[in-house]
């Protein structure tokens, strides 16, 4: 485990002690078995259930953030695989308190050659990578068991969590896409999402500015 490593896990593990507004967890899993179940009801098709899980994740996301910035003081990240360790060991730690495990893909060769300003400066040769969160737990799946209609339909049940990372990286000028690629209620043997870095997003200058 390299320092920086040691450093967010450290973090995280801090965050997490000192939140004084921990949600009951069977309290919220069965929340949120009931909101899915809702818009099961209300879309009765599952292709749409997932964009509107995501749509809901994107929202929290937007806000999570701020909360987040604020409680941790982390800085920019050097890169995109700093961001994927910062997501697991401080972000889902502080707010659910489970660190998925991560890794890494690099972005394509021809990805690389990116040039130009971006609101990251120097790291717009990190667009085009990737890293995927494979969960060993996951607390919004906790006494759950898909129907096959479910199943057929594909449902991506947690998918809310997709649209938290590309609603909060978002708002640090990363626009991103986060989807699930396996998920164990869905019989596969691990639940994996993977987050590809489309591209770093201009900081917004206000009307009458150059």
């Amino acid at each position: 485990m390299s320092a920086n490593t040691k450093q967010f896990k450290s973090i995280g593990d801090d965050l997490w002690k000192s939140r004084n507004e921990k949600i009951n967890a069977e309290l919220f899993t069965l929340t949120y078995g009931a909101l899915v179940i809702q818009l099961i009801q209300d879309y009765e098709d599952y292709s749409e259930v997932n964009k509107q899980l995501e749509k809901m994740g994107y929202n929290i996301g937007t806000r999570l953030i701020e909360d987040f910035l604020a409680r941790s003081n982390m800085g920019r990240c050097s890169d995109f695989k700093e961001v994927g360790e910062v997501i697991a060991k401080v972000g889902f730690k502080a707010f659910l308190n489970i660190s998925p495990t991560v890794t890494h893909a690099a972005a394509p060769q021809a990805a690389n050659t990116t040039t130009g300003a971006s609101a990251a400066g120097g790291l717009a040769g990190n667009v085009g990578s990737s890293f995927s969160l494979i969960f060993d737990e996951n607390p919004l799946a906790e006494f759950v068991e898909l129907p096959d209609e479910a199943l057929e339909g594909g449902l991506w049940f947690s998918n809310v969590y997709c649209g938290v990372l590309r609603g909060a990286l978002e708002m640090v000028q990363m626009q991103v896409e986060a989807t699930f690629v396996s998920d164990v209620l869905r019989g596969d043997d691990t639940t994996e999402i993977r987050v590809k870095l489309v591209k770093y997003l201009e900081e917004e200058v206000p009307v009458g500015d150059d």
